[in-house]
C-alpha cells in the first residue's frame, strides 16, 4: 500500500513539473519572435530639395526692336506670373498693338489691347531647375479688343475711279495659344527667356466681308493658325520656399566581368598508368 502511494505521489509531481516547463516561454524563439513581429521596419527618409517659388514680371523687347525697322508695326507687351508649385504657374499677359498697312488702292489701320491668361508647365526636374531655369510649355486663352478703319479705298469701274472709306469700327476676337519656351537666370533676380507662340483662331471679330485684316495679339486674321516669337527680360521676386521630394535613382550595379580560371590541379587528378 505504501508503495502504491509512493507511485501516485511521484506521478503527480512529474505531471505538475511538466506543466510548469510547458508554460515557460522559450529562451530564444518565441520571445524574440514576438519582438521582431512588432518592431517597425526601418525606412530611409526621402531625398528633398528646397525649391523657391517666385512672382515674375516679364517685358518683351522684341516688339520695340521690330518697330525700329518697321514703323508700321508696333507691339508692346508684358506678363505677370506666380508659381503655384515646382511644376505649375499662373500667367496673365497684357499688350498693345498698332498696325498699319497700305497698298496701291487702300490703306488700313488698327490698334487695340489684348490679354492672355493660362497655365505654364515646367518640364525640368526640380533638382535641375532649382527656380533658376525653366523649360516647358504654356497653354493660354487670348482676347483682343480693338478698332480698325480704312481711311482710303479706291476702286475703278465703268464710270472711272471711285474713292471711299470705312469709318472706325470696334471689334473683338479670341484665340488659344501653345507657347513652348525657355528661361534662364542671368544674375541675381534677373532672367532672360524666349517663347514661341502657336495660336489657333476661334473668332476673328467679323463676317467674311467685314473681317479685320489684323488682330492685335494674334496677327493676320486670314490665317487659321498664327506663329510668333517673344524675347522677355524677367524680374523674379521670391516669396516662399518649399521642400520637394525627389525620386532616388537606383544604384548602378557594377559590371562583373567573370572569366573562367583554368583548373591548375586538373593534371594531378589524372591517373598515371604504369
Amino acid at each position: 500500500m505504501k508503495r502504491t502511494y509512493a507511485y501516485i505521489i511521484s506521478l503527480l509531481a512529474l505531471i505538475s513539473t511538466s506543466d510548469i516547463v510547458a508554460q515557460k516561454p522559450a529562451a530564444s524563439e518565441p520571445h524574440n519572435g514576438n519582438i521582431m513581429a512588432h518592431k517597425p521596419a526601418a525606412t530611409e527618409p526621402p531625398d528633398t530639395v528646397v525649391f523657391p517659388l517666385a512672382i515674375r514680371v516679364g517685358i518683351d523687347f522684341a516688339g520695340p526692336v521690330i518697330y525700329l525697322t518697321d514703323k508700321n508695326n508696333l507691339t508692346a507687351e508684358g506678363y505677370l506670373s506666380a508659381d503655384l508649385n515646382e511644376k505649375r504657374s499662373l500667367l496673365l499677359g497684357v499688350g498693345y498693338a498698332n498696325y498699319k498697312y497700305s497698298q496701291y488702292n487702300y490703306s488700313y489701320r488698327t490698334n487695340g489691347m489684348f490679354i492672355r491668361a493660362g497655365v505654364d508647365f515646367n518640364l525640368l526636374k526640380p533638382k535641375t531647375s532649382m527656380g533658376k531655369y525653366w523649360a516647358g510649355v504654356g497653354l493660354h486663352y487670348g482676347i483682343s479688343v480693338f478698332t480698325y478703319e480704312i481711311p482710303e479705298l479706291s476702286q475703278e469701274n465703268y464710270w472711272g475711279m471711285t474713292t471711299s472709306s470705312v469709318p472706325s469700327q470696334a471689334h473683338w476676337g479670341h484665340f488659344i495659344e501653345l507657347t513652348p519656351g525657355f528661361r534662364a537666370q542671368l544674375f541675381g533676380n534677373l532672367s532672360l527667356g524666349w517663347s514661341l507662340g502657336l495660336r489657333k483662331m476661334i473668332y476673328s471679330g467679323g463676317s467674311k466681308d467685314t473681317r479685320p485684316i489684323y488682330i492685335p495679339g494674334y496677327g493676320l486674321s486670314a490665317n487659321t493658325f498664327s506663329a510668333g516669337i517673344n524675347y522677355f527680360l524677367v524680374w523674379n521676386f521670391r516669396y516662399r520656399k518649399i521642400n520637394v521630394i525627389i525620386k532616388k535613382e537606383p544604384p548602378q550595379e557594377p559590371d562583373e566581368d567573370v572569366t573562367p580560371q583554368p583548373n591548375s590541379g586538373s593534371g594531378n587528378n589524372q591517373k598515371m598508368e604504369p
